[in-house]
């Protein structure tokens, strides 16, 4: 999978449909990040989507009046859940899907090492941290170093390898699953350090935003998917007040920008 590109094509035909360059919400970030973690594939998000305007415009059609203007991608929420299924179930019998190693490109070693040292230096230089959180970045901070220094290490090792086996010229493949694992556990245990300093009134203040947000789309949205996109708006809020970085490569911008 394509971090960069299942956030930005969500985001692109989502605009495509609605017709106009709607910024998405935070609440929007949140349920696409939703989706990714719950492993629902970008073909699978882009024909909901689809599929919920493609309704919402025959209704237009068949109406006297004229139709709400959709704000949000959680009105296609319940959309993209159905395309899932019907996904799910058109796979039964069909051919192996092509393997992992293949789809992920442009996560070159020197590129990981850049974004990991970057976010690094945000970590130890955010200030105003309040305890335990400021000992969780200090140490998310380290962790990432010690990841971006195995890169050289890696480069050098496989250039070896290729060199006493001609046989196999191509380098041993990155782990990206794994290193995206170790970047969602240190951002966990950041989150969690922050959710535990935080004053009980700014984490009431930001549920009470997540549930007006949330109020037009809880007839669209699962009682489970609603909770997760609570989760992870309160997440990115959090993240943000303190200016610390999100570490996963799903973030990973491109090349010019690391």
């Amino acid at each position: 999978m394509n971090y960069f590109n299942y956030f930005t094509e969500i985001e692109e035909r989502f605009q495509q449909r609605r017709g106009s360059l709607l910024m998405l919400s935070t609440l929007d970030w949140a349920l696409i990040e939703t989706w990714r973690e719950a492993g629902i594939p970008l073909e699978a998000v882009l024909c909901g989507i689809d599929a919920a305007f493609d309704k919402h415009d025959a209704q237009a059609q068949r109406g006297t009046r004229r139709p709400r203007k959709v704000n949000g991608l959680a009105w296609c929420a319940q959309a993209v859940l159905e395309a899932v299924e019907q996904s799910r179930d058109a796979a039964i019998g069909s051919a192996p899907s092509q393997p992992a190693e293949s789809r992920e490109s442009g996560f070159e070693e020197d590129r990981i090492a850049r974004y990991l040292e970057r976010n690094a230096a945000l970590l130890a230089a955010a200030a105003d941290l309040p305890s335990p959180a400021n000992t969780a970045a200090s140490e998310a901070a380290s962790r990432l170093r010690e990841l971006a220094a195995t890169y050289p290490l890696l480069s050098s090792r496989n250039n070896a390898e290729g060199s006493a086996s001609p046989s196999n010229l191509e380098p041993a493949p990155l782990n990206l699953e794994a290193l995206d694992r170790t970047l969602t556990v240190l951002e966990e245990k950041l989150f969690a350090a922050l959710l535990t300093a935080a004053p009980e009134d700014q984490l009431v203040s930001l549920r009470e935003q997540a549930a007006r947000e949330l109020a037009p789309y809880r007839g669209k949205m699962q009682s489970v998917q609603i909770k997760q996109v609570q989760q992870q708006f309160l997440q990115k809020r959090l993240l943000e007040a303190y200016s610390l970085p999100r570490l996963s490569l799903f973030y990973m911008p491109h090349e010019d920008q690391v």
